[in-house]
């Protein structure tokens, strides 16, 4: 297929991307500042896939469940350039209970495994922190496993959308993986020199209706944001995340229990007596669209801010994307270590595949307590299959099948997209 035509700058040798779960853009964008031409993009909220098509007609969209046939065929995309994506947070969220591949919305196995078929030149996924931390260890030694399976070198890290120039923390867990030619010129994007604070970024949107105590509010915001909280479906409202965002956002003179339809105006009461909230054009901001974007929303306002706030910021992964850009086109650089995961409990039984005694797994593992081991086999079990079994009187454990999605027929995900579909974000 042909790629599409996507805006003044393009080039007849731009490299081509797929993406799904592509939300309201911020990816998009970013990928497509860093060269990048899209020849798909998949969504399952009908705002957010609306916003793409106002803000790029001529880009195929397609709305629906990215893992359904009747949706896309990747098959029909192979190798394309980049195959990327933000598949869903929740899995790997405390929010979300941190269920991983017990979670129906968990899409991340899943998207590795179009590797297989798309075949990619480079492959990028972005989530949430959560998928860094050790209760995914095995999860990701899975992830590794496979795209090394499949012929690619993975690369991930956590990065902050603040060394991007983006006026909020907001770190995100991005995994990068290429090809063995391409992967010993990757190198990820250096931080920027300077990010402005939110004050400075929202100064003229705050005093757009002269607002006399702007400039003391402009003082009051001189740092940076706390991550902007999109939410889900099941969220009640627009506003700035849970308490403890909350409690951060007054500390900038900032109400973050709701999103204003206005800037404050001009008798406006001083900032430390009654905070101004931030209007839907202020939070894009602090997302990092830039005014010159041009980029509009779709939606009501609580629609709006969620698209906004569920997205990847549009200068981070613009900066990834021209890091990809790079080693396609080997350019020399630092080369960046190559990701790796290491559960030793989840080693050891992949070892054995017909089970591992509790004597051997405490000989192993010997920083292991029957406590621990029990509490660490509960949080297994929430990624995979695991059998316990009396063999002569003792506990042998054996590690069965990947809970997760991958592309199977007959998984408990399908039952609960169809009953839930209009409630999943």
């Amino acid at each position: 297929m042909d790629a599409v035509t996507a805006g003044p700058d393009r080039r007849k040798d731009d490299y081509t991307v797929v993406e799904i779960c592509a939300g309201a853009g911020g990816q998009a964008l970013g990928l497509e500042k860093a060269g990048f031409a899209h020849e798909l993009a998949v969504e399952l909220d009908e705002n957010a896939a609306n916003t793409l098509w106002q803000n790029r007609p001529s880009w195929d969209i397609r709305t629906g469940d990215v893992a359904s046939a009747g949706v896309w065929n990747p098959a029909d995309f192979a190798e394309v350039s980049l195959l990327a994506g933000g598949v869903p947070c929740p899995p790997f969220s405390i929010a979300g209970r941190q269920l991983g591949a017990s979670d129906e919305r968990d899409l991340f196995a899943w998207a590795v495994e179009q590797v297989a078929i798309v075949k990619p030149r480079a492959l990028m996924l972005e989530n949430v922190r959560g998928l860094s931390q050790p209760r995914f260890a095995a999860y990701r030694q899975r992830v590794l496993d496979r795209l090394a399976a499949l012929g690619y070198e993975p690369f991930w890290k956590l990065l902050h959308a603040a060394d991007y120039g983006v006026p909020q923390l907001r770190p995100r867990f991005v995994l990068v993986a290429l090809k063995p030619e391409d992967a010993r010129y990757f190198s990820w994007p250096e931080p920027v020199e300077h990010t402005p604070t939110v004050g400075d970024e929202l100064f003229d949107l705050m005093a757009a209706n002269g607002w006399k105590h702007a400039e003391t509010w402009r003082k009051m915001a001189n740092d940076i944001a706390p991550t902007i909280v999109g939410g889900s479906k099941k969220h009640g409202g627009a506003d700035l995340g849970p308490t403890r965002a909350k409690a951060a956002w007054r500390l900038l003179g900032v109400d973050g229990k709701g999103i204003a339809n206005e800037a404050p105006a001009k008798d406006s009461p001083h900032p430390s007596a009654l905070p101004p909230r931030l209007t839907i054009e202020m939070v894009r901001r602090i997302q990092g669209w830039r005014d010159e974007d041009g980029w509009e929303f779709s939606g009501r306002k609580t629609s709006q801010y969620r698209q906004i706030g569920n997205a990847f910021p549009p200068p981070v992964a613009e900066a990834v994307g021209r890091s990809i850009v790079r080693a396609f086109d080997r350019v020399e650089v630092s080369n960046s270590e190559t990701a790796k995961a290491d559960d030793p409990l989840f080693s050891l039984l992949n070892r054995h595949t017909e089970g591992v005694s509790e004597t051997l797994i405490f000989a192993e593992l010997p920083e292991l307590t029957p406590s621990t081991l029990a509490k660490r086999l509960a949080k297994l079990e929430l990624d995979f299959e695991v059998e316990a079994t009396e063999v002569n009187g003792e506990t042998v454990h054996r590690l069965g099948d990947f809970r997760g999605f991958v592309g199977q027929d007959a998984h408990f995900r399908h039952e609960y997209i169809s009953e839930h579909r209009s409630k999943v974000s």
